[in-house]
């Protein structure tokens, strides 16, 4: 039991944490609005607080056995291990943030495939886009991000540090491009994913779905053809065709016959071709 209860008490803290910052961030843009934004996400926010304690106090000490099976079995290339050090940190842990992203980003799109979808369309269920709904994952999907993220890290010998470090700013990006603010960070924005850049990606139209991969950094979208400039789209519908769910929906979406039905929903095709 002892498990569960530090998974719970760093749950609470990092709830404190993002909740606060955030928070603040929302007084400062919303002013007077902040009361209409906050009934308009309300019912949404509920469901991604049921989730993230499902997710990160009864399940992810569940995680623990086959993420340290796969930890103890990625051998990092002997070579690589001494190498980080003759490299400056900061370097290390940019190249780290880079490497990290490249993981995400192929492992996101793979989930945007038919296959997976099923696991990830719980994430795009928000119609009111906010901080916490970086959060409205399904189990499966973060059993997936935990069993994959990190696996070419630790392939080519990153320090903990630097993969502990990596990690930490991920999150906090995360929650980040979460947030409600049409901000496309200007010049910064050409290298970085913006709050405006990842709503797109959370866009009602399945067609713009498609698009900015990048949980970080732009390079990869870039590299890959799937980045589009947010500019035009600010502010736009988030959502998908199959609905929000309360918190029981959407831990039973996946399984719904529909998702696996031989002939697939024209919905999924279109979401399969972005």
């Amino acid at each position: 039991m002892d498990i569960f209860a530090h998974h719970a008490q760093a749950a609470l803290m990092m709830l404190v944490m993002t909740g606060t910052v955030f928070g603040v961030l929302a007084l400062l843009v919303k002013r007077q609005a902040i009361g209409a934004a906050l009934k308009r996400v309300r019912g949404e926010f509920t469901t991604n607080l049921g989730l993230l304690l499902f997710n990160l106090v009864l399940i992810a000490p569940l995680f623990a056995l086959p993420e340290g099976l796969i930890r103890d079995r990625i051998v990092a290339i002997p070579a690589l291990g001494s190498f980080w050090d003759t490299v400056s940190e900061p370097a290390v842990l940019v190249i780290a943030i880079l490497v990290y992203d490249f993981v995400v980003y192929w492992r996101h799109r793979a989930e945007h495939h038919p296959l997976l979808w099923p696991i990830h369309a719980t994430h795009h269920a928000d119609t009111a886009l906010h901080w916490l709904s970086v959060q409205r994952k399904h189990p499966l999907s973060k059993l997936l991000g935990a069993l994959v993220d990190v696996w070419l890290l630790l392939l080519l010998g990153f320090p903990e540090w630097a993969i502990a470090g990596a990690n930490f700013l991920r999150s906090w990006w995360a929650f980040f491009i979460h947030a409600d603010v049409p901000w496309t960070l200007g010049i910064f924005g050409k290298v970085l994913i913006s709050p405006a850049a990842h709503r797109l990606h959370h866009i009602r139209d399945e067609a713009l779905m498609g698009s900015n991969y990048g949980n970080t950094v732009t390079l990869w979208d870039k590299l890959f053809g799937t980045y589009v400039d947010p500019a035009p789209y600010l502010n736009c519908e988030t959502g998908i065709a199959e609905g929000t769910r309360g918190f029981l929906g959407e831990l039973g979406r996946p399984f719904e016959k529909r998702y696996w039905k031989r002939e697939a929903d024209p919905a999924i095709e279109t979401e399969a071709t972005t």
